[in-house]
């Protein structure tokens, strides 16, 4: 099960509670969930009986009550608990959910974490006449209208060569009624800095990774082909990723979601057959961590206009990938087995991330490094 498909369970049990007169109000149109916080537990969790207690006239905990056996009689999901004021702590069953989960990312591919469809929301962006505003403005306006809304951006100055170099875009430049303030104002880069000298990739990123409040640094370590560099190791973990799905090829086999094996079973029989098999989560579970999380943080980046955000969690998804990757195709006299095939598509649903959020950064994603 992804985290979309749990978002649209949970919202399924308020409608059943709704429709057998456990509780009185409107199902709500999204229901948010997230890894557990401190003191939570499980795989996933969510904070549906909180946002509905007041309307439903009920403690937060009576709510959560109530939703939990509906919870529980869904597909997919082995255990809910209750924490806190009314949190749900949802546990997956955890083959399932892994390979359902990369079948669903390389069936959206780098759309994966999109909206369906627009939402209505009419958003406008206008920023100051500064490169690092612009920038995280046209940003922005990307995760936006990747979860649905209309964006319309407006600067009060643009400099050709930003457009020409950094490929930003707005959709008018001038300054705006007093009924529009300035929206997009991150902290300036340094004056002496010069991100435009580092390129339109490196120079992107050297002023979207830094939150808003932070400055920027835009030096040319921003260019270095090393681990040090977080950049590098997002574009490098997509190359791998692209390169294992050619190398696959090559070998004579295709990626099919499905198990690993088991601990001390990895090389499979001789026909090819894995000896042993165990959930894609026991092979890479800080991976498919940080994959499911992808919708949430584009959903987060889009409300708080914070494409550090999305950056920061690139970064999260590349080295939890990074390990993983040198794993994907058979060693010495293996024969592909179902279990390449599994890694294979793990790691092509990498790659879809990595090169999905890059292009919501304005940032390239070569296939080779």
């Amino acid at each position: 099960m992804t985290p979309v498909e749990l978002s649209r369970t949970v919202l399924h049990a308020v409608r059943r509670a709704v429709d057998a007169g456990e509780l009185s109000v409107a199902v709500p149109t999204r229901a948010v969930v997230a890894p557990p916080g401190p003191g939570g537990c499980g795989d996933y969790a969510t904070s549906i009986a909180l946002q509905l207690a007041r309307p439903a006239g009920r403690p937060p905990l009576k709510v959560a009550e109530v939703l939990r056996p509906h919870l529980l009689g869904a597909d997919g999901i082995t255990d809910v608990v209750l924490t806190g004021p009314g949190f749900l702590n949802i546990s997956l069953d955890r083959a399932a959910s892994g390979v359902g989960l990369v079948g669903e990312i390389l069936r959206r591919g780098e759309r994966y974490g999109y909206a369906d469809g627009p939402d209505g929301r009419v958003v406008q962006l206008h920023c100051p006449h500064d490169l690092r505003a612009v920038v995280v403005a046209d940003a922005a306006a990307r995760l936006l209208r990747s979860q649905g809304a209309l964006v319309r951006v407006t600067a009060e100055g643009v400099e050709p060569a930003w457009t020409s170099v950094l490929g930003v875009a707005v959709d008018a430049v001038g300054r705006a009624p007093a009924e529009l303030p300035v929206n997009v104002r991150p902290v300036p880069a340094p004056e002496s800095a010069d991100p435009m000298s580092l390129g339109r990739d490196a120079g992107r990123w050297a002023l979207l990774h830094p939150a808003a409040h932070d400055r920027p640094r835009a030096d040319d370590q921003h260019l270095v082909q090393r681990e040090s560099n977080p950049l590098f190791r997002v574009r490098y973990a997509h190359a791998r990723a692209r390169a294992a799905t050619r190398n696959a090829a090559d070998l004579g086999f295709t990626a099919d979601p499905g198990s690993v094996p088991a601990t001390g079973s990895d090389t499979g029989t001789p026909n090819g057959t894995a000896t042993g098999t165990a959930p894609l989560a026991d092979a890479a579970p800080q991976l498919l961590v940080a994959l499911a999380d992808h919708p949430r943080v584009l959903a987060a980046a889009a409300d708080h206009r914070a494409p550090d955000r999305l950056a920061r969690h690139l970064v999260t998804v590349a080295d939890a990938a990074l390990p993983f990757l040198p794993t994907v195709l058979p060693r010495g006299g293996e024969k592909p087995s179902a279990a390449h095939r599994a890694r294979l598509a793990l790691a092509e649903a990498v790659g879809a991330v990595l090169a999905g959020g890059l292009d919501l950064l304005g940032i390239d994603a070569p296939d080779h490094l």
